[in-house]
C-alpha cells in the first residue's frame, strides 16, 4: 500500500518548499485538490522543484472544462515531470456545476465523463502517433488537429534518482505505448461515491479515487464490486484498477469531533445518500439534508452517532497506532491511501515521519 500527501490549499508561491519537503519526507504521491485553488497549476510547480515523488489531482473538476483544456494540461505536466503526473477528475455535483461554475449538467455523468475521458486520450493518440483525430460521440466531437496546435509526442521518460530507502523511485511510462491494462499513455483516476463511475473506472480507467466519505464496509460490498464489473468489460481484472483512498483519522476527542462535523457535511448530500443508505442510516441523511439547507450546520455534527463515526473514521488510542490501524481496516481494499489531514511542513513531523516509515 502506497502512502501519499495532500497539498493544503495555499497560494502558488508557497507550493516548492511543500512539495520539497514532502519529498524528502518520502511520500509516494503528493496529490492536488480543487477546492479554493486551482488543482492544476500546483502541479507544474510541484513536478519543477522534485526529482522522483508521484504526483497528481485528486481531483480537478472535469465538467467545468473541455477535453482539449484537460488534455494540453496534462500533456504538459506529464512532459514535465518526465512522467510522474497522474490525471484525476472528478464530475463534481449539479449544484456547484450549474451554480458555481456556471457550466451545463449532463443528463448522463457516467455518460459524459466516459465520453470526455475517450476525447481526451482521442487528442493524446494524435500527438503521440500522428493518428488523425476523429473522435464523434453525444457531447463531444473532434476532428481538427493540424501541426500549428500539436505539441507533439512526449519525450520517454529518464529514470529517475533512487533514494536509499526506494520509496518513489519508480516513474510510471509516459511513452513507448499503454500502460498497464492498455489505455493510455497518462494515467487516469475518476472520483466516485456510487457504483456507475466506479464501474466506469474499472472500464476504462487505471485509477480510482473513493471519496472520503467511505468506509471498508462500502468498499468491500459496493464499490469494488462495481470496480470489478467494468473491469471485466474490458478484459481487466481489479489488479488493474489502483483504489486510492483519503481516510478519515482521530486519535483524540477533538479530532474526533472535527471528522463528525466533516462526515455530518458530506452525509447531507443527496447524491452521497447511499452511502448512509447501505447501512440503514438514509433517514438521518435526509434529516441532515434538511438542516444544510436551513444552514443550520451546528446541529448537523450531533446527528453522528458513535456508530456512525467508527464506520467512517479511523480511530486509535494514539498516533503511534494509526498506520496498524489503517491497514487492518483497508489492507487488501486499496492500493495507496492518503490521510484527510494537510501536509504541512514543519506542523506534526514527526508524526508524518513514523507514518512514512510504517508504510
Amino acid at each position: 500500500m502506497k502512502f501519499d500527501a495532500v497539498l493544503p490549499p495555499m497560494h502558488l508561491k508557497d507550493v516548492p518548499s511543500v512539495a520539497q519537503a514532502a519529498e524528502a519526507m518520502g511520500f509516494d504521491a503528493l496529490w492536488t485538490t480543487e477546492t479554493q485553488h486551482n488543482a492544476f497549476l500546483p502541479q507544474a510547480l510541484i513536478a519543477e522543484h522534485t526529482e522522483k515523488i508521484e504526483m497528481g489531482t485528486a481531483v480537478a473538476i472535469s465538467f467545468a472544462r473541455s477535453p482539449g483544456d484537460i488534455a494540453y494540461t496534462a500533456w504538459d505536466l506529464a512532459a514535465q515531470s518526465n512522467g510522474r503526473f497522474i490525471l484525476g477528475l472528478g464530475t463534481q455535483v449539479k449544484g456547484h456545476i450549474t451554480k458555481r461554475f456556471g457550466m451545463e449538467w449532463p443528463a448522463s455523468v457516467v455518460g459524459k465523463l466516459r465520453e470526455q475521458i475517450g476525447a481526451v486520450r482521442a487528442l493524446w493518440r494524435t500527438w503521440q502517433t500522428g493518428e488523425k483525430l476523429n473522435f464523434n460521440g453525444d457531447y463531444y466531437k473532434l476532428r481538427l488537429m493540424t501541426p500549428f496546435f500539436n505539441p507533439g509526442p512526449l519525450p520517454a521518460p529518464t529514470p529517475s534518482p533512487s533514494p536509499a530507502s526506494g520509496r518513489g523511485a519508480s516513474v510510471p511510462p509516459a511513452s513507448g505505448g499503454e500502460t498497464k491494462g492498455g489505455l493510455g499513455l497518462i494515467p487516469i483516476y475518476i472520483a466516485g461515491v456510487n457504483t456507475g463511475l466506479a464501474r466506469l473506472a474499472g472500464e476504462v480507467c487505471e485509477g480510482f479515487h473513493a471519496h472520503p466519505f467511505n468506509s471498508p464496509r462500502y468498499l468491500r460490498e459496493v464499490l469494488t464490486p462495481a470496480i470489478e464489473e467494468g473491469a471485466d468489460k474490458t478484459g481487466r481484472t481489479r489488479a488493474d484498477v489502483s483504489v486510492s483512498l483519503t481516510a478519515f483519522i482521530a486519535t483524540t476527542p477533538e479530532e474526533a469531533n472535527q471528522a463528525r462535523m466533516q462526515i455530518s457535511f458530506y452525509a447531507s448530500t443527496p447524491s452521497y445518500r447511499r452511502v448512509m443508505e447501505h447501512y440503514g442510516w438514509g433517514e438521518v441523511a435526509a434529516q441532515l439534508t434538511g438542516h444544510a439547507a436551513k444552514g443550520e450546520w451546528a446541529e448537523m455534527p450531533m446527528l453522528i452517532t458513535d456508530e456512525m463515526l467508527a464506520e467512517f473514521v479511523t480511530l486509535a488510542d494514539s498516533p503511534a497506532d494509526l498506520p496498524a490501524a489503517l491497514k487492518k481496516r483497508y489492507g487488501g481494499i486499496v492500493d495507496r491511501i492518503t490521510v484527510y489531514t494537510p501536509f504541512v511542513p514543519g506542523e506534526k513531523d514527526d508524526f508524518w515521519r513514523e507514518m512514512v516509515k510504517a508504510f
